[in-house]
C-alpha cells in the first residue's frame, strides 16, 4: 500500500467508518473494502497486540466464555469493557497505524513534520471529528471512543496522536459545548473534515499561571469586532492549523474575568506563526510561537460569553488531562509492544532473557501499572460521559499515567541492552516522547495541587471529622 494513502480509502462518505451505525465490529481491507468481523474479537489484526493490559483473547481452555472487551450479559460490565462502536474505533486505529503510520514514524521524528497524507488519512478515517454530530459531517461518537483512538495512536507515534487529542478534546469540544449556533455551523463541519485547530493559551510569561496572559482583544466601538494584539508561545499544531481556539483578554481591568475565547481563521491578515521548536521527543508535532498583531476578529468569532473565557478554558483542560492520560497510557503499552517480543527471543545463557526470574519480576511490575492507568483513564472518562464530578481524577489520571510512561519507557529500554539505545526500535523515541506527559496542560506539580485542594475541600465534609 502506498504510505500516503489513507487506508478508509478516498470514497469518505462511503467508507468514513466512524459514521456507520452497526451492530458488529468491522475492520477495513487495504482497497477501503469493509470486511465483517466477529463482533468481539479483539485479536484478528496485527500480532502487536499480543500485550493488553487487561488481557488477552480468550482461549479454549478458559473458564470464561466471553471474549476480551465484550460487554457481558449479567452484572455491571468492567471499566475496559468497551461497546461493538468503541470496539471498532480501537480496531480501525489499530490497523491505520500498523499500515500507514508505522512505517512512517522514524522519517516524520527525523524530518520534524508531517508527511503528506497522515492529516489527510486521520480527516477520511473520522478520527478529527470523534465527537462532533453527524448532521455536521462528523462520527456522532463517545469520548471514549475518542481516548481509545488517542491511545491506539500513540501505541506507534505520539507525534500523531497529540494532534488528533488536542483536536477533539480541546477545540471540537468547546465549539460543540459553548459556541452559538451560528459558531457550530460554520467551525464542526470545517473542524469534522479538512481544518486542523490549534490551542492557543500559554504565553512567556503566563505557564502555569495561564490566567496572567498579556494578549488582548479591544473591541471597536459599536462592539462589531476585536483586535487582538500579543504572542502566545509553546502553541502546538500551529502550523498545521487552519483555525485557533485563541485566548485574549477583552477586558484587563477585570482581570481573568476579562478573558475571552475566539476562534480565529489562521489566514486572517497579522498572524505569524514562528519557526518551530526543535524538542526532546513528538518531534512531528509542531510546536511554535505565534505573534498576532493588529489581528480583527467579528465579534460573531467570539466563543460563548465574552468574559467567560477562563471558565471555558478551566473545564475543557480537565477533559484535556484525561486525554493526555490515554496518549501516555499508549506510549507505555507501545513501550511494552516494542520490548516484549525481544524477551521471549533473545537468549543468553541458554535461555530467552524474558524467563529469568529478575526480569519476570519487573515487566509483570510495568503491566500491573499499566493496568491501574488504563482503569484510571477509562474509568474517568465514564465519570465524565456520565455528568459525575470528575476533575480531581483527571488530575490523578494524567498525573499516574505520565509516571507510568517513563517508567515503562526507561525499563524497556534497559531491558533491551545495546539495541535499545540505538534508533534501531522505537524505544528510544517513546523515551522522549513520554517525558513532556508531565508538563504540558498542567504539570505534575499543579496536579498533585489540584488533587490536594479537592482532598481538602472533601475532608472539610468528611464523616470522619
Amino acid at each position: 500500500m502506498s504510505r500516503g494513502l489513507p487506508i478508509c480509502g478516498h470514497d469518505a462518505a462511503k467508507l468514513r467508518p466512524l459514521r456507520m451505525s452497526q451492530t458488529s465490529r468491522t475492520t477495513m481491507s487495504s482497497s477501503g473494502r469493509i470486511l465483517s468481523a466477529h463482533p468481539y474479537d479483539i485479536n484478528h489484526s496485527s500480532t502487536r497486540r499480543s500485550f493488553s493490559a487487561h488481557g488477552t483473547s480468550s482461549t479454549p481452555d478458559e473458564a470464561s466464555t466471553h471474549h476480551a472487551g465484550e460487554f457481558v450479559s449479567h452484572g455491571r460490565p468492567p471499566v475496559t469493557s468497551f461497546s461493538p462502536d468503541e470496539l471498532m474505533v480501537r480496531d480501525l486505529c489499530q490497523q491505520w497505524a500498523d499500515e500507514e503510520l508505522r512505517p512512517v514514524v522514524r522519517e516524520m521524528d527525523e524530518e520534524s513534520r508531517y508527511l503528506p497524507g497522515i492529516i489527510d488519512g486521520l480527516f477520511e478515517c473520522g478520527l478529527m471529528g470523534m465527537e462532533i454530530p453527524e448532521q455536521y459531517g462528523g462520527a456522532g461518537m463517545n469520548f471514549t471512543s475518542a481516548l481509545l483512538a488517542v491511545e491506539e495512536l500513540s501505541r506507534v507515534d505520539p507525534s500523531v496522536s497529540i494532534l488528533v487529542d488536542i483536536h477533539n478534546t480541546l477545540t471540537n469540544n468547546a465549539v460543540r459545548f459553548w459556541g452559538s449556533k451560528d459558531l457550530k455551523d460554520k467551525w464542526l463541519p470545517r473542524l469534522a473534515t479538512d481544518t486542523v485547530s490549534s490551542f492557543a493559551l500559554s504565553e512567556a510569561g503566563s505557564g502555569s499561571d495561564a490566567f496572567a496572559m498579556k494578549t488582548t482583544a479591544t473591541p471597536s466601538p459599536d462592539g462589531s469586532s476585536y483586535t487582538i494584539n500579543g504572542s502566545k508561545l509553546w502553541i502546538s499544531n500551529a502550523e498545521e492549523a487552519g483555525v485557533f481556539l485563541l485566548f485574549a483578554n477583552a477586558n484587563p481591568e477585570k482581570g481573568y474575568r476579562g478573558i475571552t475565547a475566539f476562534m480565529v481563521d489562521s489566514s486572517t491578515e497579522g498572524i505569524t506563526v514562528g519557526k518551530p521548536e526543535s524538542k526532546l521527543g513528538l518531534r512531528a508535532s509542531s510546536t511554535c510561537p505565534v505573534t498576532f498583531e493588529d489581528v480583527k476578529v467579528d465579534s460573531s468569532e467570539i466563543l460563548g460569553v465574552v468574559g467567560e473565557g477562563y471558565r471555558y478554558c478551566i473545564s475543557i483542560l480537565n477533559e484535556g488531562r484525561i486525554g493526555i492520560g490515554a496518549q501516555q497510557l499508549g506510549i507505555a503499552k507501545g513501550c511494552l509492544d516494542v520490548a516484549m517480543p525481544y524477551l521471549m527471543e533473545r537468549k543468553q545463557f541458554g535461555t530467552t532473557i524474558g524467563d529469568f526470574q529478575g526480569m519476570q519480576h519487573q515487566y509483570a511490575q510495568i503491566a500491573t501499572e499499566i493496568y491501574a492507568a488504563e482503569l484510571m483513564v477509562y474509568n474517568t472518562a465514564r465519570m465524565k460521559e456520565q455528568g459525575l464530578p470528575f476533575v480531581k481524577e483527571a488530575s490523578m489520571t494524567k498525573l499516574y499515567s505520565s509516571q507510568v510512561a517513563e517508567k515503562a519507557a526507561s525499563k524497556s529500554i534497559e531491558w533491551l541492552g545495546g539495541v535499545g539505545f540505538t534508533r534501531d526500535l522505537l524505544a528510544e523515541k517513546f523515551y522522549r516522547d513520554c517525558k513532556v506527559g508531565s508538563i504540558y496542560e498542567g504539570t505534575s506539580n499543579m496536579q498533585l495541587s489540584t488533587i490536594a485542594k479537592i482532598m481538602q475541600s472533601e475532608t472539610s465534609s468528611s464523616r470522619y471529622k
